[in-house]
Parts: structure tokens; C-alpha cells; sequence
């Protein structure tokens, strides 16, 4: 796979590509990715990239021609092209899932004021990353990145992601190590024990708890098990 990010702000992502699991999958080369300054398809000498806005209003809009230009000399027929803004629906765990079977993607960051309406034109989709607004869409670029590039095969291991939050519409349960008691607080006996049925019900039930406490809209687009339907009465009487 290969990821290119138009920016103004190329130094960001210096410390994201060297740093942990990111700079392993590069290291494998598992991935490539190219960070472009858009300032390199300015048209003038002084590289500008943004204009006033028609209309009025506070701030500046970069360029639709400028960024157009940069689009062009940096994608392909084959790349899927993803321009970052508030105003879409937020990223969720299968747009990554989807994400991470393209060939190429290319990032358009927006910064300032946003970007000419007219660059919509030239993406494939729009995407946030939740309901408020940042100074640029430089590090939203890294949370996709991140959550792509973390999917493909030998980026991390499979058991790791299955038992994530999300992966099956529930948050993930709690999770222990040593010390078996710190401050007072134990590590549940469930888990200590090695019946691995009994553990397995104790996670599933403890998912079902996160899930209800922090996203209970999770649960009403979930059809319930059997299993699930009497934890999750268990859970109601206890709280």
C-alpha cells in the first residue's frame, strides 16, 4: 500500500513516521508513504496557497487550483483520494477495515479557513474523525494512517485485533496484569483461574458492561444472542 498526504506541514509528521508501530510497518516495508508540501504547485514565486474568501468572511481559503494541481501530480487512476474535514460522517472501525484493502491512498489536508468547495470535485469521500473542529487536517491524517496501516496483514497480530473495541460492535473489556492487588484493588479471581469458558463468559459480560455504560447506541444496532440478552440482565440488576 501506498499513502501520500498533501500538507502544509510537512514537519508534523517527522516524530508519527519513526515513532512505534508506525516506523515498524515501514521498516518491513509493508508500507510507503510520501508526505508532499502543497506549496511545491503554487503558481507564484512567493507559493502562495490560499485566497479571502467571495462573499466576505474571516480568514483564508486555500486554493482549489493550487491543491487541484498537487492532486494530480501525486495520484493515479488507481488512487483513492480523501480529503479531511468536519463536515462528514465520522470515521468508524470498518472505514478502515475498507480503507485498508486500497492500493493507494492520497490525504488532502485542509488548514486555515478550509479548502475552495470546488477541490470536492476531484476526492473519492470526505471523512472526520469526530464532531469538532481543528486547526488543520494534519492530524486527522495520522489518525487514518494509523488505524489503516495497523490492519494490514503482519502490521499487528491478528489475535490483538480481533479482541478489539469495535471489531464486534462492542467496547473491549477490562484488562489485567501484574500486580495480582495494587492499592486494594484485585485482579478478578475469574480471571485467575484457567477455565477458559468461564473467562471467556466473564470478558464477554464485562464488553456488554462498557458497551452499555459508555455506548449504549452500540448495543441497540446489535442483535443479541441468547448468551448476551442474560448477561446483559445481569448487568441491568447489578448496576
Amino acid at each position: 500500500m501506498k499513502i501520500t498526504v498533501l500538507t502544509l506541514f510537512k514537519d508534523m509528521y517527522e516524530g508519527f513516521l519513526n515513532t512505534s508501530i508506525i516506523h515498524r510497518i515501514l521498516e518491513k516495508h509493508l508500507a510507503e508513504i510520501e508526505i508532499i508540501d502543497i506549496r511545491d504547485y503554487s503558481f507564484d514565486k512567493h507559493r502562495h496557497v490560499d485566497d479571502t474568501p467571495y462573499g466576505g468572511g474571516a480568514g483564508m481559503l486555500m486554493k482549489v487550483d493550487v491543491v487541484h494541481h498537487a492532486i494530480k501530480e501525486n495520484s493515479s487512476e488507481n488512487t483513492h483520494i480523501i480529503l479531511t474535514s468536519p463536515k462528514s460522517w465520522p470515521l468508524k472501525q470498518e472505514d478502515l477495515v475498507r480503507l485498508s484493502k486500497e492500493e493507494e491512498i492520497l490525504i488532502v489536508c485542509g488548514h486555515y479557513e478550509g479548502i475552495d468547495h470546488r477541490i470536492e470535485k476531484y476526492i473519492n469521500e470526505k471523512i472526520s474523525i469526530g464532531d469538532y473542529i481543528l486547526t488543520g487536517g494534519e492530524l486527522p491524517s495520522m489518525v487514518l494512517i494509523d488505524g489503516i496501516l495497523r490492519l494490514l496483514d503482519e502490521g499487528i497480530s491478528s489475535d490483538s485485533l480481533k479482541e478489539e473495541s469495535f471489531n464486534s460492535s462492542l467496547l473491549e473489556y477490562p484488562q489485567y496484569t501484574r500486580p495480582v492487588e495494587y492499592e486494594g484493588e484485585r485482579v478478578p479471581d475469574v480471571l485467575q483461574n484457567g477455565n477458559h469458558s468461564e473467562i471467556r463468559r466473564y470478558n464477554l459480560k464485562m464488553a456488554l458492561r462498557e458497551t452499555l455504560l459508555y455506548r449504549p447506541d452500540l448495543l441497540e444496532n446489535r442483535e443479541l444472542n441468547k448468551e448476551e440478552n442474560e448477561l446483559l440482565k445481569e448487568i441491568k440488576n447489578e448496576l
